[in-house]
């Protein structure tokens, strides 16, 4: 493990950055942003993905026997707790707007703060494997902030609502995990390292996989396919370079 307390909480602070960008973005350039979010969904899926499988995962097996059940309970888990916002809350007629606004928040609330402790628990495996990690998972955050503030506004939020809601539950969520896991996560072994680098991998492949690239693929855009390419061949590039 390579002591590096600080780069989880610039890692975060970027994303939260990031986040920020895409929501006033939306709000300056509406045009222009939906125009282009599926590049950046597409791009950062290539990213997260490829930096999954190519590093990761083979990190997380030789830090642990146990690591291939703990990367299906993180893909899993993110995917139930998905399919249950879906069917048992967007999916009631009684509480479509709600739905359309309150879900939203959660969601992406949660998810960002996951994604805080991903930082604290990369960085803590090694400098490389956290860099990684985070730019894939920064690049996700410019449509992710578009995303959110789309959506709240379709449920109905007032204008200086949605915007103060979507920068709290995806923005500063963020940097929120990070600080609320780091004394946890630096005082852990190295098996329950492992098995948290393992459940995050398993996240990583979810969002990447299954959450990104059908967002983009929804609305099909003359590039994402060459975005796509381009992300992994970032990550392949970073990877060989370095090993």
């Amino acid at each position: 493990m390579e002591e590096a307390p600080w780069l989880p909480i610039v890692a975060s602070v970027c994303s939260a950055v990031v986040t920020l960008a895409g929501i006033f973005t939306i709000r300056r350039y509406e045009h222009w942003a939906l125009r282009n979010a599926n590049y950046f969904s597409s791009f950062a899926a290539g990213v997260l993905v490829s930096v999954s499988f190519l590093h990761i995962v083979p990190k997380a097996f030789g830090l642990s026997p146990s690591a291939p059940v703990f990367i299906l309970i993180g893909y899993f888990s993110l995917h139930l707790f998905t399919h249950f916002l879906t069917a048992f809350v967007c999916n009631r007629r009684a509480t479509k707007d709600f739905a359309l606004g309150v879900v939203p928040m959660i969601g992406i609330g949660i998810h960002s703060f996951v994604d805080g402790i991903i930082y604290n628990v990369t960085y803590t495996v090694s400098a490389f494997t956290g860099l990684l990690a985070s730019i894939g998972m920064v690049l996700h955050e410019f449509p992710e902030g578009i995303l959110t503030y789309v959506l709240l506004r379709k449920g109905g939020f007032h204008e200086r609502t949605a915007l103060w809601t979507a920068i709290f539950a995806a923005a500063l969520s963020t940097p929120l995990g990070t600080l609320t896991s780091f004394p946890i996560i630096r005082q852990i072994g190295p098996q329950e390292l492992a098995m948290l680098l393992a459940l995050s991998a398993g996240a990583l492949i979810y969002v990447g996989a299954t959450h990104l690239l059908p967002t983009a693929e929804r609305e099909p855009s003359r590039y994402n396919l060459l975005a796509l390419a381009a992300g992994v061949l970032l990550a392949f590039g970073i990877v060989a370079f370095h090993g």
